[in-house]
């Protein structure tokens, strides 16, 4: 929660004041100068503003997320064309139960399964940005959501195509990276381990943690861009920040190409952290009830 208010804050302004020299980098400088801001101004508690909508987005969002890509999976694993062409082996290590496709049926599975948990819930979304945003001031959450449903859809589906055109290539890439980067390490494991019948569980965890963490990394950087016009659209009011191409002319006439990244470090952070503990998690969950 902490990192996603860092971020928002860092993304809300127009342009970034200079910096002063500082013996670490300009995006370090800028995270640490935004932190003393907030806990000056809302003091250290500011700091988790909108933890409470961050949970209503993100929460119903990974448990969503994670069944309807199960099920979606299963569902194209069924087709001829996104079965994979060779079977998986049976006497080779596997870290995962999930349903095997080719590249092009993982990245259409992350990607599907993605926009359509944004577009659902693009109001909490909103909620959330704002919350964080340090341009509002609500007196309470169930305030703040009605008076978002009472402005009408323009308002509760607000940056939802800069969301959408994040969310898509995010989730396509990083499911096509986890499941290649995932065989690569499992298959290194399964020659270095050859006495071994199955893959131990805590190297199943080892595997799919830093196959997720990788893939994180690089989808985050892939796709920071939108991120970027996302938050735009969403905190700020002005009429040059109300369509897609409009906002991405505004931020590029402020801020140029470096616009488009700020709050990248801390997003990736984020992601990094999160996709290795999710990924990690629900794998196992897999594996403990189908080996039940």
């Amino acid at each position: 929660m902490l990192v996603d208010l860092l971020k928002t804050r860092i993304q809300q302004p127009d342009h970034l004041n200079k910096l002063k020299h500082s013996p670490l980098s300009p995006q370090s400088t800028l995270i640490f100068r935004t932190a003393r801001e907030i806990v000056q101004s809302n003091g250290v508690l500011g700091l988790w503003r909108g933890t409470t909508a961050s949970l209503l987005r993100n929460v119903p969002g990974v448990a969503l997320y994670f069944t309807g890509l199960n099920q979606f999976r299963a569902f194209l694993a069924t087709s001829a064309y996104f079965a994979p062409l060779r079977a998986p082996s049976t006497s080779s290590y596997s870290s995962s139960t999930l349903p095997k496709l080719t590249a092009q049926g993982n990245m259409l599975a992350g990607a599907v399964t993605r926009v359509a948990v944004g577009i659902v819930l693009n109001p909490f979304s909103v909620l959330k940005a704002r919350y964080e945003s340090s341009y509002y001031s609500y007196n309470s959450l169930p305030q703040a959501f009605m008076g978002i449903l009472r402005s009408g859809p323009s308002e509760i589906f607000r940056g939802a195509i800069a969301s959408s055109l994040r969310d898509a290539p995010y989730a396509g890439i990083f499911v096509v990276f986890y499941e290649h980067i995932k065989g690569t390490l499992s298959n290194t494991v399964s020659t270095s381990n050859t006495t071994v019948a199955a893959i131990p569980i805590s190297t199943s965890t080892a595997v799919n943690s830093l196959s997720a963490a990788s893939a994180g990394a690089l989808a985050t950087l892939a796709t920071q861009p939108f991120d970027v016009l996302k938050t735009k659209m969403q905190v700020r009011s002005e009429t040059k920040y109300r369509g897609l191409l409009s906002t991405v002319a505004a931020v590029w006439r402020q801020r140029g190409l470096p616009g488009f990244f700020d709050g990248a470090t801390l997003r990736m952070s984020r992601k990094i952290f999160s996709s290795a503990i999710g990924w990690a998690v629900y794998e196992g969950v897999l594996i403990v009830i189908r080996s039940a």
